[in-house]
């Protein structure tokens, strides 16, 4: 039960790493190429990166694990308790893809984000008139809001994963039981990305609200007004 109970951790948090990924990509191109949004994020391409993602996480977890499924147990020192270790080699595995990549993928993107949405604010405050420029500037403020919220979930997502990954890669074997620091900062990330999200965000706490009362499964809940 340790060992399983690790895998599906690591599936899961491994997963959500790259959704925040899949999460900056997908704002790059609704904020830099608006035009172009509808053809190249389509609901198949987005099926298909989703399923990537976990799949990609499934494959990965025995090759960061495979000193813990070659005996599971081995690291415990009492009953009962729950410890898994890192080797040299699946902690760099485990930090190249999980951290630095996905962290300069996000860097970068929400750089090129935020700047591109600060020019069209300003933009269209200097060069429409006053009546349009009143509807364009709130509809760019929303951009530029969106950049800054996913701004404020990428450092979160900094905060909380390098203590983790601090401890990877320092020690040359690292081990970690379930409640250690890293651990719980670690999970504290997935618990900050809604929160985040409800705070800035109202259609994503109207959309929580229908599926906590059930209202996703009635009839015509796709058409449901929560702009």
């Amino acid at each position: 039960m340790c060992i399983l109970y690790n895998i599906l951790d690591y599936i899961i948090t491994s997963a959500s790493v790259e959704t925040m990924v899949l999460i900056s990509i997908d704002c790059y191109v609704a904020i830099c190429d608006p035009f172009q949004y509808p053809i190249k994020i389509t609901q198949k391409r987005v099926c298909i990166c989703v399923a990537g993602c976990w799949i990609f996480s499934f494959l990965f977890v025995f090759i960061v694990m495979k000193e813990n499924l070659k005996q599971p147990g081995r690291f415990n020192s009492c009953l009962g308790e729950c410890v898994v270790a890192f080797d040299k080699i699946a902690g760099l595995v485990d930090i190249l893809f999980f951290f630095i990549g996905p962290v300069t993928i996000i860097v970068v993107l929400y750089v090129r984000v935020f700047v591109v949405a600060v020019y069209q604010v300003r933009y269209m405050h200097f060069h429409v008139t006053a009546l349009q420029g009143s509807v364009s500037v709130r509809a760019k403020k929303s951009e530029l809001k969106s950049a800054r919220t996913l701004g404020a979930l990428g450092v979160a997502f900094l905060i909380c994963l390098c203590p983790y990954f601090c401890l990877t890669f320092t020690d040359q074997e690292t081990t970690f039981s379930a409640s250690s620091f890293a651990f719980v900062m670690f999970y504290f990330n997935s618990c900050l990305n809604p929160l985040i999200y409800a705070l800035f965000y109202p259609w994503f706490r109207k959309s929580v609200k229908l599926i906590f009362t059930f209202h996703i499964l009635k009839t015509g809940s796709s058409d449901a007004n929560i702009a």
